[in-house]
């Protein structure tokens, strides 16, 4: 194995975009130029579909200026794709790097992405291929295994969590029932995020509701009763995942067994959940003022919503991703680690094995025994991941007039 490679960079984002994953891209193109052995660093077009079709852009030539002014711009600026490639897939891809002398492969994604970069490492050794391959860790549902957290988390975490500060004003001023359906397949953290809302005793979201608990319309019945009875008002936040005894998404029996490109049942791209549960509210409970909303891509790449952290953190990765592959010669997986109690970040690279394929979920200290709310723990763990300038409601504290006619 050569100990110090030359050749060409190639970098590529994958799945859902966030508000800071093009700050990965820069952080590995600008990084990677200040480096010798590098003839040229390329950008793929629509991720490992660019690559499989030869759409490469040469990040080389583009300015520094322009690339910090595309870091600072929410979603994929190289856009992105959902093939979840198998092996020919991966060999149509390892056979097109070859052929431009790609000697360093950095894919910003999730887990899916992270099994790509394995397979493909996989068959570059096979083929007695010099080459480093390196996943970057991405994605707003916080579900990557090793990681304390991953960038594109706390943005979309402000932006939920400063969504549900505005919509409890909003039912403050004029009561009644919200049901806010936010992302999350498998990992309740980003839904859990909306609890950050909450300032005082009687505030919203009063029941989030997460996938790593048997949801039962029941019990959510008795639940939005009984804060209804206590507050008159309820500001609910359901993750899409949310499923049932069996395992089965509360939204697949609704839809059907419609499947992604990953085999999972799309919960996305309808506001059917959030109809459902207000048609219930109504029917059951007698309630008329009930609204819902679905978030869908407006958690992922809202601008002006970034949370500064985030942000830096991105960059860090994509930096830190470029300096293993080039400074230590291996391969792996970047992942952000938080070794103290208040925060600070430490940044390691693991084997891709232990990151590829596998999802992370809330542990059971961030949840609320009842199965209905968040801990202090999870708030703890979230408040500093959303940046600073995080804005604080207050309310009227002048004193109430006596009544003059009773």
């Amino acid at each position: 194995m050569a100990t110090r490679l030359e050749g060409k960079v190639l970098v590529a984002q994958g799945g859902g975009p966030t508000a800071v994953i093009n700050q990965s891209v820069v952080g590995v193109a600008l990084e990677a130029r200040k480096f010798t052995q590098v003839t040229r660093v390329y950008g793929a077009l629509h991720g490992v579909k660019g690559i499989a079709n030869e759409e490469f852009l040469d990040l080389t030539r583009e300015t520094t200026h322009n690339l910090e002014r595309v870091a600072q711009t929410p979603s994929s600026a190289l856009l992105s794709t959902r093939d979840k490639p198998d092996e020919a897939y991966c060999a149509r891809m390892f056979e097109v790097m070859k052929a431009h002398d790609i000697r360093y492969f950095f894919y910003v994604g999730g887990n899916d992405s992270a099994d790509t970069v394995r397979i493909v490492n996989e068959q570059a050794d096979a083929a007695g291929y010099d080459f480093r391959a390196v996943h970057i860790p991405k994605t707003i549902d916080n579900d990557l295994v090793v990681n304390d957290h991953c960038p594109g988390f706390g943005s979309a975490a402000r932006f939920v969590s400063q969504a549900f500060m505005g919509v409890n004003l909003d039912t403050r001023a004029l009561p009644g029932v919200y049901i806010g359906i936010v992302m999350g397949r498998h990992a309740g953290f980003l839904t859990a995020s909306a609890a950050l809302a909450r300032k005082y005793v009687d505030d919203g979201p009063h029941l989030v509701y997460l996938p790593e608990r048997v949801f039962s319309t029941e019990r959510f019945l008795a639940d939005v009763d009984a804060v209804m009875k206590e507050h008159g008002r309820c500001v609910v936040a359901v993750s899409e995942g949310v499923s049932d005894e069996s395992h089965t998404p509360i939204l697949a029996k609704l839809i059907g067994e419609d499947r992604d490109a990953h085999g999972n049942v799309q919960l996305s791209g309808s506001g059917a959940l959030g109809d459902l549960l207000s048609d219930l509210v109504k029917k059951k409970l007698g309630l008329k003022r009930v609204r819902s909303d679905t978030l869908g891509y407006l958690q992922r790449s809202f601008v002006g919503c970034v949370s500064d952290r985030d942000a830096h953190e991105a960059r860090e990765v994509g930096e830190k991703a470029v300096q293993f592959a080039m400074w230590d010669n291996v391969d792996g997986s970047v992942v952000i680690r938080r070794p103290v109690l208040s925060y600070s970040v430490e940044y390691d690279l693991v084997p891709l094995s232990e990151v590829a394929g596998k999802t992370k979920v809330m542990p059971d200290a961030f949840v609320s025994p009842q199965g209905n709310g968040v801990t202090d723990a999870f708030h703890l763990y979230c408040r500093p991941l959303v940046g600073s300038g995080f804005p604080e409601p207050h309310r009227i504290r002048a004193p109430r007039v006596s009544k003059v006619k009773g």
